[in-house]
């Protein structure tokens, strides 16, 4: 059989992700009569880049599509892309920037035209990268956000919502984005400590009773309306409801009380600023006091702000506080770090910022969605992340969905100019319906991304119509998504699912683990720590990825991800290969005989049986984590297996037999366990079992192995003696290695003749062809009454000794100085290694990191010391 040398997956990829595709297997036919398995996935950025968090997500999904195809679903894994309305709108304001133009430059609809087209350029960039990962989506249900039929059921959720009185619009204090001149929803807010001051500021009062307060944002007294200290606070009790004088401006401020304020913290009063904080948002609305604005949306000072007008915040930061220096009214100015919220896209420090914005009132859509988990009707995977959920879903707020930017989905909101009558409507309405004016203009904002995305399950597969696929695969069985985004997109999702289909979204949701470096870090490139999934593919191949990211996906922890680690699973995918190219090189005779298969017990060697139980037990092992999302243990299991008993033990059991009688029964057990260790393989690792399984004389139903059945688990096939007898074996050839190894004893030197004493054992003499085979031994002799010769290392496996004749091999006396040397050295460095980790100054002094690594050589010097005592003991006395 023809199989190059070594595995070249750049090759392998392209040919087999072509022949998928063309050959229609990732489609879901919603006609069929098979029970169904769909997921939606987590819609990428369409201005986004394949990095490891999507590697890692889209991996785990595609496993899990895979390995229910095999097993017979309908399964159908919808592909789709996120608009990403600022990510995407600052995008393509970059490039205008470039060519000297602004986006109102061109007016709405131009620049709207422009993201379009940019979108067709460059938006499904991560829908190839995709593919190259293997993901198996149904690629001709993709969807994206913005698209015709996800835009109808975004219009429709919208007008049920306020008709219903879920949507209301309203003045509310919001996460603003200077920069991007646009509210921020809170997961847009990335906060990072920055180092500013803390300013002390004396309020003037009546009587010389004056206040004084602190504050990180000096240039926001301008909007105050109050000051507020908590009511049990004796130093300021006798204050509450007289008034206090605004610096700078003049205003005269009451002195509010309210429990809101710790009287530990600062001075024990507060500035209010209702406009500009949303705690002062609502003790303003307890206290009915009056809100402020001092910004434009650009963060410049408006007219409220006196005669600073027009600076910029931080310099009119700065003039205020010169000027509050000279009317001696700034007590102190401390350096202070604090916690700042920045954009996730411009990276401007935000603002509190009070303007009128859309939101949907949640309270109420949040009880099903709560009951629907505690009732198990959707599970979280791992369970603990439920609690999680209920606690964000339990305190709640009313959700802001507006956006102040061009690129989106535009509110269905009309404003008649002559009646001003508000026009809330599914389709464009061409005059207002209460006057006739055609006077009419379209609420300027856009939806929060989250709105659309909210809909993704139901939206995707074609509501608001009564489509085939939302009643064949709606609700979908799992969704695998991160914990960042539990309560923004999950949460949302479970609302909208319960509320427009009367059903939960998704039957279950597994939460994936976080991917950091090898020093458990974050990933980010400013740290230089990144590595990208691309490049790794470029490098080592798609399945070594693929395999890394599985095997190291254990449940509740994160993945700490190094080069290093996928180029070892590179190496099992030279191993498998190898083993294929063993394989396949000695059928050049071969001919299919089921005679000679796995089903006839009475031709099968002690071997044979072992590899067939175990396969059994993997099976069955494999089948239970890939159900139960444990997809490390399932991966751990198949890696153990093939290299360290398929490949290690069993491969090279049977190498004999190939150039024996029994050739032809070898080669068809050789070919039915490795057909099935390619089909356990391949949710994992598609492009290589692909390839294998395609060069294998198998008889085939299909064109594809990724269509060929799941194996099942068959107990009747489960030797449990075999299992025993074979772990003997292994156990004595392993110890014997050992000793060759610790003796320094080259393998092509032959032991002459093993003594092994023990009870009569029939197996272990049926079978000591292996022992002989594995060990270099040429001969061995079963004796009950054996006495140890001299120069014998003895060896004691399971009530079995073993007498190992060194003298016969060895110098013994050279040996015994080799080692008596060896242990001098080590016994000298433990003595070191002891003293400085008894030493409390290095404990104390040295970093955890350095102390660390001591004990870990200390550990392993106390383990190459009982080594060679052992040694020392056994070998020579």
């Amino acid at each position: 059989m023809d199989i190059p040398k070594s595995y070249d997956p750049h090759i392998v990829e392209k040919k087999w992700y072509k022949f998928w595709q063309e050959n229609n297997y990732f489609y879901a036919d919603a006609n069929s009569d098979k029970k169904t398995f769909s997921i939606v996935i987590p819609p990428p950025n369409v201005t986004g880049s394949l990095h490891m968090g999507h590697a890692l997500n889209n991996t785990l999904q595609d496993i899990l599509i895979r390995f229910k195809r095999m097993q017979g679903y309908n399964t159908l894994w919808l592909p789709g892309t996120d608009h990403a309305g600022i990510a995407t709108q600052n995008v393509v304001e970059k490039q205008l920037r470039q060519e000297g133009l602004k986006r109102h430059d061109l007016g709405r609809e131009k620049f709207i035209q422009r993201v379009w087209e940019w979108k067709r350029q460059y938006g499904d960039l991560i829908i190839e990268q995709l593919k190259r990962l293997g993901a198996s989506c149904d690629w001709s249900r993709t969807r994206f956000t913005m698209d015709e039929g996800l835009s109808k059921a975004v219009r429709e959720v919208f007008v049920s919502l306020y008709q219903q009185g879920f949507i209301y619009q309203d003045y509310y204090i919001v996460n603003w984005c200077p920069g991007c001149q646009t509210a921020l929803a809170d997961i847009e807010v990335v906060y990072r400590v920055i180092n500013g001051h803390l300013d002390y500021i004396k309020y003037p009062g009546d009587n010389d009773q004056a206040i004084i307060v602190a504050t990180t944002r000096p240039e926001t007294m301008l909007g105050d309306t109050a000051v507020a200290v908590n009511p049990d606070d004796k130093r300021y009790k006798h204050l509450i409801g007289k008034e206090v004088i605004l610096p700078i401006l003049g205003r005269r401020l009451k002195v509010i009380g309210d429990n809101f304020v710790t009287p530990e913290f600062g001075t024990g009063a507060v500035k209010v600023t209702p406009a500009h904080d949303p705690n002062d948002f609502e003790i303003g609305k307890r206290h009915s006091l009056q809100q402020i604005n001092i910004l434009n949306p650009d963060a410049t000072m408006n007219e409220n702000a006196s005669h600073y007008q027009g600076l910029d915040r931080y310099e009119c930061r700065k003039r205020l506080v010169e000027d509050l220096k000279a009317q001696e009214l700034l007590v102190k100015r401390q350096e202070y770090s604090y916690s700042v919220g920045h954009c996730y896209r411009c990276d401007t420090i935000i603002e509190p910022y009070l303007s009128q914005q859309w939101f949907v009132r949640m309270k109420e859509l949040a009880k099903p969605a709560i009951e629907a988990v505690q009732s198990g009707r959707t599970e979280f995977i791992p369970k603990n992340w439920e609690k999680t959920y209920f606690e964000w879903m339990e305190n709640i707020k009313d959700w802001c969905i507006s956006r102040q930017i061009w690129w989106g989905h535009q509110i269905p909101v009309w404003y008649c100019q002559k009646c001003k009558a508000t026009l809330v409507e599914r389709e464009d309405p061409t005059k207002c319906l209460k006057c006739g004016s055609n006077e009419l203009i379209q609420d300027q904002d856009v939806l929060d991304t989250w709105f659309s995305s909210a809909l993704w399950p139901f939206s995707t597969l074609g509501y608001p119509e009564k489509t085939k696929d939302l009643s064949t695969f709606y609700p979908t069985s799992v969704l695998s998504t991160g914990f960042d985004i539990i309560f923004f997109w999950v949460a949302r999702m479970m609302m909208m699912g319960l509320k427009f289909m009367g059903n939960v979204p998704f039957k279950q949701v597994y939460i994936h683990a976080l991917i950091r470096d090898a020093e458990g870090q974050k990933m980010s490139k400013s740290r230089g720590n990144v590595i990208d999934p691309l490049e790794v593919i470029d490098k080592y191949g798609t399945d070594a990825l693929r395999f890394t990211l599985a095997i190291m996906a254990v449940q509740g922890r994160d993945i700490l991800l190094s080069e290093e680690r996928i180029e070892g699973y590179r190496h099992f995918c030279n191993k498998l290969w190898n083993a294929g190219r063993l394989i396949l090189t000695n059928l050049e005779d071969y001919v299919q005989n089921s005679e000679f298969g796995i089903q006839n017990s009475k031709i099968l060697s002690l071997a044979d049986k072992w590899i067939l139980s175990r396969l059994n037990q993997v099976i069955e092992k494999v089948t239970e984590g890939i159900d139960s999302y444990r997809f490390n243990e399932s991966a751990q299991i198949l890696y153990d297996f093939i290299w360290h008993e398929y490949c290690d033990w069993y491969l090279e059991l049977i190498k004999p037999e190939l150039g024996g009688q029994r050739r032809k029964i070898t080669q068809q057990l050789l070919i039915d366990t490795y057909e099935a260790i390619l089909r356990l393989l391949h949710p994992f690792m598609p492009f290589i079992t692909e390839e294998l399984w395609e060069k294998l004389p198998v008889h085939k139903t299909t064109n594809s192995i990724m269509v060929t059945p799941w194996l099942t688990f068959n107990p009747d096939q489960i030797d449990l003696d075999s299992i025993k007898d074979m772990d003997l074996i292994k156990e004595i050839v392993v110890s014997i290695r050992t000793i060759r190894s610790e003796m320094k004893i080259p393998p092509q030197v032959k032991f002459k003749t093993l003594i092994i004493k023990s009870k009569p054992f029939a197996p272990l003499e049926e079978n000591i062809v292996y022992v002989t085979l594995l060990t270099h031994t040429a001969e061995v002799i079963f004796d009950l009454d054996a006495t140890r010769p001299f120069g014998a290392a003895v060896i004691i496996v399971k009530g079995v000794d073993i007498y190992v004749p060194l003298a016969e091999v060895v110098d013994l006396g050279k040996e015994e100085e080799r080692l008596s040397k060896e242990l001098s050295k080590v016994e000298k460095e433990l003595n070191l290694l002891e003293a400085k980790l008894s030493n409390e100054d290095f404990i104390t002094r040295a970093p955890v990191e350095v102390v660390d690594k001591e004990k870990e050589k200390l550990e392993s010097y106390i383990s190459k010391r009982d080594k060679l005592v052992m040694s020392l003991k056994y070998y020579f006395h």
